[in-house]
């Protein structure tokens, strides 16, 4: 959590940032399109339901599965790069996306294209989960500035990836996932030409270890609030696409713009607010803002539900950036298992809600689901208020969050 400035900070001006060996920039350039992938099936969800015969709620578990693999897969994630090393880790992710994108194009059926995608979240949990540790560990000029570059990355992807989808998915339903693919496997053969095997940590990761490390109350407590924030956030993103109902042109331009807020205020507000405000005020009041913000999706007309849409990138970039430094910083637990455990609680809601807003709506009308997110948010905001003196304290006993010698990132999409 940031309490003043942090003098590892000093790394992280444009120089530090841009300055980056060749390996750096290939991992970074992999985690863009990875992070792409979260996005990609936005604007094109409407068009698979047709194309497949589908229903909402079908077509809602392409999240459903990629993100239940992707919360049991962060408790393997650790276990397996601690015994093979980053570099293969990230391989061996990579060669899971290239496999799994490329089958779910293929796909004839939404059981198919579901089971794909779940293949696909495994390899890139893989992939994410380590991304950020191989970036430190090769980054120059500071540590600072590699999670700079990688949050950047991050922004950049979720803004592309729904582009991404609009134009390939303009033409065809199918060929947004040959394209990630295609990208991936670039990536694969910049890793493999260019990164050098990372050092193993001294001491290898049990597949225990990230639960035994919820057992610390100021990590159990920022898991709890992120569990509610992450409801409220893939409800904007897995079910709004069905809502705003437009060509998947003008859906993947809605969501590019909610892209660019995401990584604007990620990446450039959130540090200075937290500078000024302190990390759980920020926290906080960006969590009811969001709450604020779906209610007046649900509720609004067409254009409003469009402005509200993209506004909520807003929010979601500060609680992105608040949620990193607070799990990565609140516990002594080492950083990789203190994220594992942490993304295993959190990445649940992320697979819950884009199946359970759909049957809300099913059940009831088609404001009920945002009602329902807007109530996760506030939950996760009373989380921090009512646990904010075990998320404060203990954080600033421990060492800064930036400093990340086995960083590991914690949004491991």
């Amino acid at each position: 959590m940031r309490q003043g400035k942090d003098p590892l900070d000093e790394g992280a001006g444009a120089d530090g940032l841009l300055r980056q060996p060749k390996a750096v920039w290939a991992t970074a350039g992999a985690s863009v399109v990875a992070f792409m992938g979260i996005g990609l099936v936005d604007p094109i969800l409407p068009s698979i339901a047709k194309g497949l015969d589908a229903t909402p709620s079908q077509v809602s578990l392409l999240f459903t599965s990629y993100f239940l693999i992707t919360a049991v897969a962060m408790l393997v994630t650790g276990f397996v790069s601690s015994r093979i090393g980053g570099k293969k880790t990230l391989l061996a992710g990579l060669a899971l996306v290239v496999v799994f994108a490329a089958l779910a194009g293929t796909s004839n059926s939404v059981g198919e294209l579901v089971g794909f995608r779940a293949g696909w979240g495994l390899g890139n949990a893989l992939f994410v989960s380590t991304a950020l540790a191989v970036i430190v560990g090769a980054a120059a000029g500071g540590s600072a500035a590699a999670i700079l570059l990688y949050e950047s990355a991050l922004g950049l992807g979720m803004a592309c990836g729904p582009l991404l989808g609009a134009i390939l998915g303009d033409m065809k339903w199918r060929y947004p996932f040959f394209g990630t693919a295609a990208l991936m496997a670039i990536g694969f053969i910049a890793i493999t030409a260019l990164l050098k095997e990372q050092p193993k940590p001294a001491r290898k990761t049990s597949l225990l270890d990230p639960i035994k490390a919820l057992g610390h109350g100021g990590l159990a407590s920022a898991a709890a609030s992120a569990f509610f924030y992450n409801y409220a956030f893939f409800t904007v993103l897995a079910f709004t696409p069905f809502v705003l109902n437009m060509s998947p042109y003008k859906s993947g331009g809605v969501f590019f713009a909610w892209g660019v807020l995401l990584a604007v205020f990620s990446v450039l507000v959130a540090p200075r607010l937290q500078e000024r405000f302190g990390s759980l005020k920020v926290l906080g009041g960006s969590l009811v803002l969001l709450a604020a913000d779906l209610i007046v999706l649900g509720y609004g007309n067409h254009a409003t539900a469009v402005a509200a849409t993209i506004a909520s990138g807003a929010f979601i970039g500060l609680n992105n950036t608040v949620f990193t430094e607070l799990a990565l910083g609140v516990s002594d637990a080492p950083r990789p298992v203190a994220s594992a455990g942490y993304n295993f609680v959190r990445w649940f809601a992320a697979a819950a809600a884009p199946y359970f807003a759909p049957k809300i709506e099913e059940w009831s009308n088609i404001r009920i689901p945002f009602v329902v997110a807007a109530v996760a948010a506030v939950l996760g905001a009373l989380i921090v208020w009512v646990r904010r003196a075990s998320l404060t304290h203990e954080a600033e006993e421990l060492r800064p969050a930036h400093a990340t010698e086995d960083g590991v990132s914690v949004f491991a999409n």
